[in-house]
């Protein structure tokens, strides 16, 4: 039985489409063959697995949310909280008339959030646009393999894709090339880190070097920061009038040199309508502070095309944790309510939170700099207001984690300089 298993495992795992991607590299981990025979014929052979898709992709949603908070598996740096995904699917609005792309998927909850959302109107669909939202809807790329097998049967088990037909994940590193194609919409929180396992060749001919060397004419800056490397990639996979919602850490919005020059391309050639300031504690992944931008691809202008950048700052004086003081989707309420999904930009309004900055005021700034604070800190004037003591511990170890980083990032970039001129 475990060799007659194992062959079974090998022979799916090499099918094309979806089947091969779900069992991708499979291997059989029950090694004593009567542990493995109750498995399959005495536990699960005696289950009833006709639930549905609803209750089968909830059950399995439910799994993957548990495994990303155990620490020790890894898998909290490929789960984005659903909050937050909620969030900003309703503010980029995909409908059923879009493409959606993910170019690191991990467990695909963006794909799904965004097939939720269009999938509102379905009963006032025809059969061509019901089709395109199972099979055409979505797509992802992600370079794990056994990350891209949990997103394959994520999707599979809310009824998208086939299982005998063509994959809608990816399995390789999508800063590889440009993939030609281009998308209406794209929903994304890359890896965080800045050590990029590749080296980039940009159109200015400079080079980051480290284990091999790919050339992109559409990266305008060259760079080894992965997060830079996914701005710019997103940057060419989104399609003209294409709307945009990223997950990205502080150092995209304040970083110097390749930063300020990817910054500016974005208020030039793109609206960067949008930026949500997240607070810490939110990620699985320590040594987070990050931010959600949002903004438009537009057509080639003598003129910029962001006029106006609103910030919702969701971070100063909030504290949040991920198991005794969650960040939940009603926290984000206000926020969605201010940007008015769907709603001219006009009928925005400023809050004590909630501030605009006009192009000329962030194209002043020093190198651009994106970073905006304007409330004060309350813990840092009255001792009262004082977060408890593990909350002070957790973003004290998030800053240093954070800086860590940064030198990490810095010694690499000196050590692949010095290794160039030698």
């Amino acid at each position: 039985m475990e060799t007659q298993y194992t062959l079974i495992l090998q022979g799916l795992g090499r099918q094309p489409g979806m089947l091969g991607t779900i069992f991708r590299k499979a291997q059989n981990r029950v090694q004593d063959p009567a542990i493995l025979k109750r498995l399959i014929h005495d536990l699960i052979n005696k289950e009833t697995w006709s639930g549905g898709g609803d209750i089968n992709g909830d059950a399995y949603e439910s799994l993957l949310s548990k495994g990303a908070s155990d620490k020790g598996s890894g898998a909290g740096q490929y789960f984005t909280p659903r909050s937050i995904i909620s969030a900003m699917v309703e503010v980029v609005r995909p409908t059923v008339k879009d493409t959606v792309v993910d170019p690191a998927c991990g467990t695909g909850g963006f794909l799904l959030g965004a097939h939720e959302y269009a999938s509102k109107g379905a009963a006032h669909m025809n059969p061509e646009q019901r089709q395109h939202l199972k099979a055409s809807f979505v797509h992802g790329v992600e370079i794990v393999d056994g990350t891209a097998r949990l997103a394959a049967m994520n999707l599979l088990l809310h009824g998208m894709g086939d299982a005998k037909g063509q994959s809608l994940i990816e399995v390789k590193d999508a800063l590889i090339d440009d993939p030609g194609k281009r998308w209406s919409v794209v929903l994304a929180n890359p890896p965080f880190g800045t050590k990029s396992s590749i080296t980039m060749v940009g159109a200015d001919g400079k080079d980051a070097r480290e284990d091999r060397e790919i050339e992109r004419n559409d990266f305008v800056v060259t760079t080894s920061n992965k997060q830079l490397n996914f701005l710019q990639h997103i940057m060419t996979i989104l399609d003209i009038n294409g709307r945009a919602a990223v997950v990205l850490p502080d150092n995209v919005l304040f970083e110097g040199g390749a930063g300020e020059a990817l910054r500016r391309r974005l208020l030039n050639d793109f609206d960067l309508h949008t930026i949500l300031r997240l607070p810490t504690g939110v990620f699985y992944a320590q040594g987070v502070k990050a931010n959600v931008l949002f903004f438009d691809k537009k057509p080639a202008s003598e003129t910029p095309w962001t006029t106006t950048t609103w910030v919702y700052d969701l971070r100063t004086n909030k504290r949040f944790t991920l198991k005794k003081s969650p960040l939940t989707r009603e926290h984000l309420e206000d926020f969605v309510q201010s940007v008015k999904p769907g709603r001219p930009r006009e009928e925005r309004v400023e809050s004590e939170r909630f501030k605009s900055f006009t192009y000329d005021q962030l194209i002043a700034r020093d190198k651009v700099n994106l970073d905006i604070t304007w409330l004060r800190d309350e813990s840092l004037e009255d001792l009262d207001n004082l977060p408890a003591p593990d909350v002070i511990a957790r973003e004290i170890i998030e800053d240093l984690t954070a800086a860590l980083e940064e030198f990490a990032a810095v010694a690499d970039a000196l050590e692949a300089k010095e290794t160039s001129e030698a």
